[in-house]
């Protein structure tokens, strides 16, 4: 069962050991391991990687460790393909609310699968979508 859906930084910053990663955020995510369950990453985050790595912004490794733990059939992160069901919901996302596509991608991801999103974004969490930090 997917408990909820990570941002792509929480995602990145939980493979990494990141301190960035707040406790609690950490905490689901190692509980839905413990229980059995799946945290779900959508396929916008892969994208979004390679648009920052483009940037420079984040580590080099980044897109190999998501799409190395998303192979992997016994880890907690499972992917969840942007699909039509996702882009019907995400005029239920308010742009003014959260203006960025991939963010309004996963918040419809995790109003699909209804799960909280874990994030950090401020503008996620001000929404009216639940969100874990």
């Amino acid at each position: 069962m997917i408990v909820a859906v990570a941002d792509t930084h929480a995602a990145l910053w939980y493979l990494s050991g990141d301190p960035r990663l707040s406790r609690s955020a950490e905490a689901i995510i190692i509980k839905a391991q413990q229980d059995g369950d799946q945290i779900g990453v959508s396929s916008i985050s892969l994208i979004e990687i390679v648009y920052l790595l483009e940037k420079a912004k984040i580590p080099r490794d980044s897109f190999g460790n998501l799409f190395g733990a998303l192979a992997n059939p016994q880890f907690v992160f499972t992917e969840i393909v942007v699909d039509r069901q996702i882009a019907w919901i995400i005029g239920n996302v308010s742009r003014s609310q959260i203006p960025d596509m991939p963010d309004r991608i996963i918040a419809a991801t995790a109003l699909r699968h209804n799960a909280p999103v874990i994030s950090r974004d401020g503008k996620i969490q001000l929404s009216a979508i639940a969100t874990i930090w």
